[in-house]
C-alpha cells in the first residue's frame, strides 16, 4: 500500500485556506463549508443555509430586507431598524469587528507564507498511507437516502497486530513474527446516523468465527472464499478492503470507510490527545502467571488513570485481566468514549494548534481507505462526528456464544441477537433511547425515491427471476425458497415466475430491475414488491441485472406475505450493550499497588 499525494488537492489555486481546514471554526464557519455542522444553527432554513453557500454576513444582510420590526427596504424599515437597536446589538457588533480584525490579521499571515503552508500541506498528505476501499464484492449497496436525502455513515475501524518494523516489535514483541501478515485483532464500526444525531460502536471479538469472502488483495493476488474461519484473519487475505468486505456481507450494512492503526500508531495517538482516561475497580496488573503465558503489562492502580503511550496499548490489548476477549471489547469501548470526551473538550475541531498536532500525528499513524487519501478528505470526515453527543454514543459487543468444534478458543455469533442488531443498523435505528422525545427534531422516515409515473405491465407479461439468498445471515439456505416464492408469484399473476439454483446469499430481501429500463422497470419491480408485501425501499436498481430478480433473504426465510420486523430505538439484544464506568478484574491479575 503506497503513499498518497495529491498535488493541490483543497488549495484551489492559493493556499489551504482556514476556514476549508477547519481553523478557527467560528470565523471561517467551516461546519457550514463541509455541510457537516449544520446541527450548530438549525434555525437557518433557507437554501442558502442547507446547502453552505451563503456567510453569516450574507444571512445578516439578506434579513435586513424582509418586513416585520425594522425590515422594511424604504427609509422607514431602515430608521426602524436603526431604533431596534440595543445595548446587546452594539455588544455584538463590537464582538464582530473583533473577529473580522483577527481574521484580515490572519489573512495577512496565511498570504505571507502561502508557499510554507502550500508546502505543509503537500507535506500531511504525503504521509498518508492508504488502500482499495473494499476487497471483494459483497453485492451489499448504499442505504437509501431519508426525505431529507441524508445517508448514515459507516467507518470500519481496524486494529493490527502487524510486527513488520522494529518500532511495533517493541511495543508488541513478537520478534518472530516479523514476516507474519497482520492480524485484525480490534474491529469495530462506527455508525452514524443520516441525521447526524446518534452514533453506535459495534465489536465483533477476533476469535469469532465467520465465512470470509473471495477477495483480492492491493497488489493483485487472489484469496478465495473460507467458512469457519476467526474474523481477525479477513486482514491477512486481502487486506484491510477483504475485513470491510466481510463485514458487509456478514451485515448487510455498507461500509463507506476504514481506518487501520498499528501498535505505534495506538501510542502516537494516545500521546497526542495527552492521554485517555480508563477506570479498573481494583488495581491491575495483566501479568503472565503459571497457568497463562503472555499478558499485556499493564499495571494500575483502582479508580480513574489518563492513559497514554505504552500504558494506552496495554490497557487495548489486555484480555486475561478483564476476563474475555467480550470484556477486553468493553475496555476498548470505554478507551474510545474517554477519547471522544477528551477531543471533545479541547476543541480539537476548531482550535487551530490542536488541529494541527492531531492532523500530523493522524496521519502519520493511520492507515485509511482511498476515498479518505487527503487532509481535506479526513477533516470533512471528522466534521460529521463532531456533533455527536457523548450520550448519544452507544457502545455493544455482538453477543457470541463457545464455537461447538473449538469451544476452548473460538466464538460463534448468536443469530438472533447478531441479526436484529444488523436489521437495526440497515434500518438506522438508533442503538439509545436518548433522542428528542418531544417531536421538535422530528426524524423524517427513510423514503425511497418518488415513485414513477410509468404504469407498471400486466403481471404475466414480463419475467420474474426467483433466487434464494436465505443463507445471507450465516445459517444454511433454505432448501427449495425460490421454487416455493416462484409458485407463489405464479399465483398472483406473474405467470413468466421461475425459480434459480443460483445463490443470492443477503441480508435483505431485494427486488432489483436493470438500471437500463429505467421507470419501466422500477414501475415493474414495484408491482412485485407491493404483491408481496415489501416496502418499496426493497427495490434497486442493478446494472448487472437481467430482467426483474426477487433475491429473497436471510430476513425472510418462511411465508410467502413479507413482514418487516419492527425495531424499537435502544432495544437491543440482552447482553449487546456494554458500556462500562469501571472495568472489573479477574481475581487472578488484582493488584494491591505495592509489589
Amino acid at each position: 500500500m503506497g503513499q498518497n499525494s495529491v498535488r493541490g488537492e483543497g488549495t484551489r489555486g492559493r493556499v489551504p485556506r482556514a476556514r476549508e481546514l477547519g481553523w478557527d471554526d467560528e470565523l471561517y464557519d467551516a461546519g457550514a463549508a463541509t455541510g457537516a455542522a449544520q446541527a450548530d444553527a438549525p434555525e437557518e432554513t433557507d437554501a442558502g443555509a442547507a446547502s453552505g453557500t451563503t456567510t453569516r454576513a450574507e444571512r445578516r444582510r439578506g434579513a435586513g430586507n424582509g418586513s416585520g420590526n425594522g425590515g422594511g427596504s424604504g427609509a422607514d424599515g431602515r430608521a426602524g431598524h436603526r431604533r431596534g437597536g440595543s445595548r446587546r446589538r452594539a455588544k455584538k457588533a463590537g464582538k464582530h469587528k473583533v473577529l473580522r480584525w483577527v481574521a484580515i490579521t490572519l489573512a495577512v499571515l496565511i498570504l505571507g507564507t502561502a508557499g510554507a503552508g502550500y508546502l505543509y500541506y503537500e507535506h500531511l498528505n504525503g504521509n498518508i498511507r492508504s488502500g482499495d476501499r473494499a476487497g471483494g464484492s459483497s453485492g451489499v449497496k448504499k442505504a437509501a437516502p431519508n426525505a431529507l436525502g441524508d445517508t448514515p455513515l459507516n467507518i470500519l475501524l481496524i486494529g493490527s497486530d502487524s510486527r513488520e518494523d522494529e518500532k511495533n516489535i517493541a511495543l508488541g514483541g513478537g520478534r518472530n513474527d516479523k514476516d507474519r501478515k497482520p492480524l485484525a485483532d480490534v474491529q469495530m464500526l462506527l455508525h452514524v446516523s443520516a441525521d447526524r444525531e446518534n452514533a453506535s460502536l459495534i465489536s465483533i471479538p477476533r476469535d469469532t468465527v465467520v465465512k470470509i469472502p473471495e477477495c483480492q488483495g492491493d497488489d493483485g493476488t487472489p484469496y478465495p472464499a473460507t467458512t469457519n474461519r476467526p474474523i481477525n484473519e479477513s486482514l491477512q487475505r486481502g487486506g484491510p478492503g477483504c475485513t470491510l468486505t466481510t463485514w458487509e456481507s456478514l451485515t448487510g450494512v455498507y461500509i463507506d470507510h476504514w481506518l487501520m492503526v498499528d501498535f505505534a500508531g495506538v501510542v502516537a495517538m494516545a500521546d497526542e490527545v495527552g492521554g485517555v482516561p480508563v477506570c479498573v475497580k481494583t488495581g491491575v496488573h495483566d501479568k503472565s502467571t503459571a497457568r497463562v503465558k503472555g499478558g499485556s503489562g499493564l499495571k494500575l492502580p483502582k479508580g480513574t488513570t489518563e492513559v497514554k503511550g505504552e500504558q494506552a496499548l496495554q490497557w487495548l490489548r489486555t484480555r486475561h485481566a478483564f476476563g474475555s476477549d467480550q470484556n477486553r471489547a468493553k475496555a476498548q469501548h470505554m478507551y474510545m468514549n474517554g477519547m471522544m470526551k477528551k477531543l471533545q473538550a479541547q476543541n480539537a475541531w476548531t482550535d487551530t494548534g490542536r488541529l494541527m498536532g492531531l492532523a500530523e500525528t493522524a496521519t502519520k499513524s493511520l492507515e485509511v481507505s482511498q476515498d479518505l487519501d487527503t487532509v481535506k478528505k479526513l477533516f470533512d470526515l471528522s466534521m460529521q462526528l463532531k456533533n455527536v453527543k457523548i450520550d448519544r454514543l452507544t457502545t455493544a459487543t455482538v453477543p457470541t456464544d463457545p464455537y461447538a468444534p473449538n469451544p476452548d478458543a473460538w466464538l460463534q455469533l448468536r443469530p438472533s441477537a447478531a441479526d436484529k442488531m444488523w436489521a437495526m443498523l440497515r434500518d438506522d435505528v438508533a442503538f439509545d433511547k436518548n433522542g428528542d422525545k418531544s417531536g421538535a427534531k422530528a426524524k423524517p422516515k427513510a423514503t425511497a425515491s418518488p415513485k414513477p409515473k410509468t404504469t407498471a405491465e400486466a403481471p404475466g407479461s414480463f419475467p420474474v427471476t426467483v433466487v434464494n439468498g436465505t443463507d445471507g445471515g450465516g445459517e444454511a439456505a433454505v432448501e427449495g425458497r425460490a421454487g416455493d416464492m416462484a409458485e407463489a408469484l405464479r399465483g398472483k399473476g406473474f405467470a413468466q415466475a421461475d425459480s434459480t439454483q443460483e445463490s443470492g446469499g443477503r441480508k435483505d430481501t431485494v427486488v432489483a430491475y436493470p438500471k437500463a429500463d429505467a421507470d419501466q422497470g422500477k414501475a415493474n419491480a414495484l408491482s412485485v414488491a407491493k404483491a408481496l408485501g415489501l416496502p418499496d425501499s426493497a427495490v434497486r436498481s442493478d446494472p448487472e441485472a437481467k430482467g426483474i430478480t426477487l433475491v429473497v433473504g436471510a430476513d425472510w426465510r418462511e411465508g410467502t406475505t413479507y413482514k418487516k420486523p419492527t425495531a424499537v430505538e435502544g432495544d437491543l439484544p440482552e447482553g449487546a450493550d456494554d458500556k462500562e464506568t469501571c472495568m472489573s478484574i479477574y481475581s487472578v491479575y488484582k493488584w494491591d499497588g505495592k509489589s
